[in-house]
């Protein structure tokens, strides 16, 4: 059993192919979904979301979770309430379960005295551990394996928690990956490359969209140009290996991070992660909350 999932690096390599392989269970129906009827899951968004919201609500339904869906604009923190005691009244509720998304770095760290489970939904610019889940859930159901596999991230690199949790975690597995960006949104941390020079050599091209909401200050690379250097076109489409696969965790910018005839291209698995977030989802609540 898994006390929280905050970080992917807390987790062992079997812990999360664990992870992932349930979730391939599911959706493929080879094991039957448990009833967690009796656990009172809290999600508290603090920041915009789609597909991570709403997968993990769909996911919360599947395993028949009671659920008590946040809504920040009509709550007491406008009244100045802190985290803290937003978190402290859904426990005293009774929930078992906290889903939280915050643009503050590990949020979690305020709250971890709390007798609940904690699942981080996104922080800041840190980690998205069931992003990073579901795209390697999708890489594993193209590939059947991860080690020697060659994935370019490219984009935004250093505003993107969904980058600094790639990375790591695809290391550790064992794939080779490159980092291609604007030198205005590099992390500096890390070796960038050219994204033409290595695009033949590609089994997995994870893109990430420009993150408008953290940028300090106006973009020195225009959007075209950036298109013309970084984004996915047909062309360069063409390049890749037949196997090929395109990942993104959206929303996506069409036209600049991602051309729109590559959005649902044959290569394209942007919108079988969104699928298969529900199972990734499921798979976690399943190993954090049932005994």
């Amino acid at each position: 059993m898994i006390k929280h999932l905050l970080r992917l690096s807390d987790l062992t390599i079997k812990q999360i192919n664990d992870i992932i392989d349930l979730a391939i269970a599911y959706k493929n129906k080879k094991k039957t979904l448990p009833d967690l009827s009796k656990y009172l899951v809290a999600n508290i968004f603090l920041e915009s979301s789609t597909r991570t919201h709403y997968s993990f609500l769909a996911a919360q339904q599947n395993l028949k979770c009671k659920i008590l869906d946040f809504a920040s604009l009509t709550s007491s923190m406008n009244k100045g309430e802190t985290f803290y005691d937003t978190c402290k009244t859904f426990v005293a509720m009774g929930a078992n379960a906290i889903v939280c998304r915050s643009s503050q770095n590990q949020w979690y760290k305020e709250v971890l005295p709390l007798d609940v489970h904690l699942i981080n939904a996104g922080d800041g610019t840190l980690d998205h551990p069931t992003q990073t889940l579901l795209d390697l859930m999708t890489i594993k159901e193209h590939f059947h394996k991860f080690n020697g596999l060659n994935v370019a991230i490219v984009g935004d690199i250093v505003h993107s928690r969904v980058a600094h949790s790639n990375i790591d975690v695809m290391k550790r597995l064992g794939m080779n990956v490159y980092i291609c960006a604007p030198k205005e949104l590099q992390d500096k941390k890390y070796k960038y490359v050219e994204f033409d020079k290595i695009i033949h050599k590609l089994d997995v091209i994870n893109l990430l969209r420009i993150q408008n909401e953290r940028l300090e200050q106006t973009l020195q690379i225009s959007l075209s140009d950036y298109n013309k250097q970084y984004g996915l076109s047909t062309p360069r489409l063409n390049k890749t290996k037949t196997k090929c696969i395109i990942i993104h965790p959206a929303p996506f910018n069409r036209n600049v991070e991602i051309n729109d005839d590559c959005v649902e291209h044959k290569k394209s698995k942007i919108f079988t992660q969104i699928t298969n977030g529900v199972f990734i989802r499921m798979a976690v609540l399943n190993l954090i909350l049932n005994k």
